[in-house]
C-alpha cells in the first residue's frame, strides 16, 4: 500500500479525477495526499528551515526560555517535555517550535479575546533574535505561505470530491477554512538523536520517536524529513542566511526510521515523502465535519536503530483548522475551540 501522488498542476487546472482523491481519502485509503513538480524554490526553502531546526534546539536555555510561552499552553514558541502522548508520558524525544500562521498570511489577521482562547491564534508569535538564527522568521514565513497557497488547492479538490460523496457537505467548506481561518498552526520539529546514538526498538515499535496521534485540524501539510547527523559540533550559520553547512544524510540510516500511518484498514504502513514533494493528511476537525466519512490519520514516527551516530530528525508540520468559534459538531452543538481545549487538557 502507497500513497496517492498528483501533480501541482492537475491541481492547479482543477483536474484530479475522483478516482485520485478517493484512492487518498477514501474508506480504505492512507488518507493521504502526495503533491510533486512545486515551484522550484520550495527545495531551497525547505532545507534552509530544517536546517535551523536543528541550531534552534541548541540555543543556550536563556534564549529557549525566552521562547517558551507557557501562558499560551506552549502553542507558540519553543516546546519541549511538556506535552504528554504515550502511556501518560511525557514526550522529551523531540522539541517543537510554534507559529500562527494568521500574522503574516491573512490581510486582517485577529486577536481572539474570550475565554482560554485568548492566546490562541493571536498572531502574536516569539522569534529567535536575526543574531542567534540570520534569516529564520524570513525562511519560515514564506515556506509557510507556500505550503497555504498549495494546500488551498488540495482542498478545493477535496471540496469537489466530498459535495458528490457527503450529505450535506457545505460547498467550499475545506477551502474556506484553509484561505481565511485565522488558526493555521505551523510546527517546526526537531527529533533529538537518541541517547548514546541508539534506540532499543522492536519490529513492532513504530512510535518510539512520536507516539501514534491524530491531528486535531482540517488537514496538515507535511515536508519530507531532513535527517541530521549531529555527532561533531555544529558548524557555525552563515551570516547572510544562506545555507548552513550541516552534515545532512541522503536518507535515514535506518530504513525503517520515519513516519508510519495507520490506514483505515487498520495497516501500518510506513510513508515516504519525496524530498521535493509536500503530503496533505486529514484530521479530526474533518472527520467531525463531515460524519467520518473523511477519517483523521493515526500516525507516527520510528526511530532509529543504533548506527554509532547521533543522527537527528528535522521536519515541518503545518495544521489548517477551522475557526475557535466555527462549530464542528453541529450534533453536540461542539466548536473547534471547545474541542481544542479538550486535547489540550488530555495531553498536559
Amino acid at each position: 500500500m502507497t500513497a496517492t501522488t498528483v501533480s501541482l498542476e492537475a491541481l492547479e487546472g482543477g483536474s484530479v479525477p475522483f478516482s485520485i482523491l478517493e484512492e487518498a481519502f477514501g474508506p480504505s485509503s492512507l488518507g493521504i495526499l502526495i503533491v510533486r513538480d512545486l515551484p522550484t524554490r520550495f527545495a531551497g526553502l525547505r532545507k534552509r528551515l530544517l536546517s535551523y531546526a536543528s541550531y534552534l534546539a541548541q540555543l543556550p536555555s536563556e534564549q529557549l526560555d525566552a521562547l517558551t510561552n507557557a501562558a499560551a499552553h506552549y502553542e507558540t514558541g519553543w516546546s519541549h517535555g511538556v506535552e504528554k502522548l504515550k502511556e501518560g508520558q511525557y514526550d522529551t524525544m523531540k522539541g517543537s517550535f510554534y507559529v500562527d500562521c494568521q500574522s503574516f498570511y491573512l490581510a486582517k489577521p485577529t486577536i481572539h479575546q474570550s475565554g482560554q482562547s485568548l492566546t490562541r491564534g493571536s498572531g502574536q508569535n516569539l522569534w529567535p533574535s536575526e543574531d542567534a538564527i540570520p534569516g529564520f522568521r524570513e525562511t519560515f514565513e514564506e515556506l509557510c505561505t507556500l505550503l497555504i497557497d498549495i494546500g488551498a488547492l488540495v482542498a478545493r479538490a477535496i471540496d469537489l470530491y466530498a459535495i458528490q460523496k457527503i450529505p450535506e457537505y457545505e460547498m467550499g467548506y475545506l477551502e474556506r477554512v484553509v484561505r481565511n481561518s485565522h488558526t493555521p498552526k505551523a510546527r517546526l520539529l526537531h527529533y533529538f538523536p537518541p541517547a548514546g546514538g541508539s534506540t532499543l526498538t522492536s519490529d513492532s515499535d513504530e512510535d518510539s520517536w512520536c507516539a501514534t496521534h491524530l491531528d486535531d485540524g482540517c488537514l496538515t501539510a507535511l515536508t519530507s524529513a531532513m535527517f541530521v547527523d549531529e555527532t561533531d559540533a555544529l558548524p557555525p550559520l552563515p551570516d547572510d542566511a544562506s545555507q548552513p553547512a550541516l552534515k545532512i544524510l541522503p536518507q535515514s540510516p535506518d530504513p525503517k526510521a520515519g513516519l508510519y500511518i495507520r490506514s483505515r484498514g487498520g495497516t501500518v504502513v510506513q510513508v515516504n515523502i519525496p524530498e521535493e514533494s509536500i503530503a496533505f493528511q486529514t484530521g479530526e476537525a474533518l472527520q467531525a465535519i463531515t460524519g467520518s466519512s473523511l477519517q483523521a490519520v493515526a500516525h507516527s514516527v520510528r526511530g532509529p536503530n543504533s548506527t554509532g551516530a547521533k543522527v537527528a530528525r528535522n521536519t515541518l508540520a503545518l495544521f489548517m483548522q477551522p475557526d475557535l468559534d466555527e462549530v464542528i459538531d453541529k450534533a453536540a452543538g461542539l466548536t473547534y475551540g471547545e474541542f481544542v481545549d479538550m486535547i489540550v487538557e488530555k495531553h498536559s
